[in-house]
């Protein structure tokens, strides 16, 4: 968990400053998936939040900067969408600023219909 930390709260940019607490209850009430070298080093992470019946939200993906370029945000999201469609699924959403292509590899595409959806947003600006 040390190092999920460290990498969510310095180096991604959605979530910098997030606290320790704040990561480790996030990550405990989600269904948590990692990628790990064959030394067993984490070389990334990801969660899933869902309610396991009708909604999966794919989110805090990261793969730490030594193990980039090697299709490992793809392999996240190719098993968070196997992940849901073993439950039944119908609905996988994620975010994201700059990773749009790694995402349409695994089936994402933008939302449809965006003028139905909402949100509420507190958080400070990303930057």
């Amino acid at each position: 968990m040390d190092r999920v930390v460290r990498w969510i709260s310095t180096d991604a940019y959605w979530a910098k400053g997030r606290t320790r607490e704040l990561i480790e209850r996030a990550f405990a009430n989600s269904f948590p998936v990692g990628l790990y070298t064959p030394s067993g080093t984490q070389a990334a992470v990801a969660r899933i939040v869902s309610d396991r019946a009708t909604f999966t939200w794919l989110c805090d993906v990261y793969v730490d900067r030594d193990h980039r370029g090697r299709g490992l945000g793809t392999t996240l999201a190719d098993w968070s969408v196997a992940w849901a469609e073993r439950h039944d699924i119908k609905r996988v959403i994620l975010a994201t600023l700059d990773a749009h292509g790694v995402y349409a590899k695994a089936g994402f595409t933008p939302i449809g219909h965006p003028e139905r959806w909402m949100e509420i947003d507190r958080r400070p600006p990303f930057g």
